[in-house]
């Protein structure tokens, strides 16, 4: 199979995995309030959940459509962050083709909570609605210990990264930090 490039030498690509309530949606917000515009967020549960209305299950069409997703913000200028749970087994040969294709910087983050650090981070969550639908036994379900990408292609942050630690890290070794936002 061909490679397909995607983006420019320039464009960033941040991949940011982990169970429910790790932290991904807090960082990629985070490093959106930090580097200002021209940083799409794709974000998992928006597209396979409101978009979609979908159930997470192996070969569903959310992949393909966070797949084309970043991939057309990437070509449009973007710095990109894909986020969600995005279970190895379901979405990592589409994020490791993702990263392969891309011309630009690609960085792939895996924030390891324990379980039970899970069950009191989901409990400060102000969406009312969302916590009495969301138990702890969804959590314990859906919960997959160090669900890595293969090849070596994440960086682990622990649960002890405050969450401004972590935007920093990922803005730091993705060079966000050093791009210029560009006002659209």
């Amino acid at each position: 199979m061909p490679v397909v490039t995607v983006g420019t030498g320039e464009t960033r690509l941040i991949v940011l995995r982990g169970n429910s309530a790790s932290g991904k949606s807090s960082a990629a917000a985070g490093l959106r309030e930090r580097f200002g515009r021209n940083l799409a967020i794709v974000g998992q549960d928006n597209l396979r959940r409101d978009v979609l209305r979908e159930r997470d299950r192996p070969g569903a069409a959310n992949i393909g459509l966070i797949d084309m997703t970043a991939r057309y913000a990437l070509d449009a200028g973007f710095h990109t962050v894909v986020e969600g749970i995005l279970y190895a087994d379901r979405y990592g040969t589409m994020l490791t083709d993702l990263v392969r294709d891309h011309r630009g910087v690609s960085r792939c983050y895996y924030l390891d909570v324990p379980l039970t650090e899970t069950f009191a981070r989901h409990a400060t969550k102000s969406d009312a609605a969302l916590l009495s639908q969301v138990t702890d036994d969804h959590l314990r379900d859906w919960y997959r210990e160090r669900d890595l990408l293969p090849g070596g292609l994440e960086t682990v942050v622990d649960a002890s990264s405050a969450l401004a630690d972590t935007v920093a890290r990922i803005m730091r070794e993705s060079g966000l930090d050093r791009m210029p936002p560009v006002d659209r």
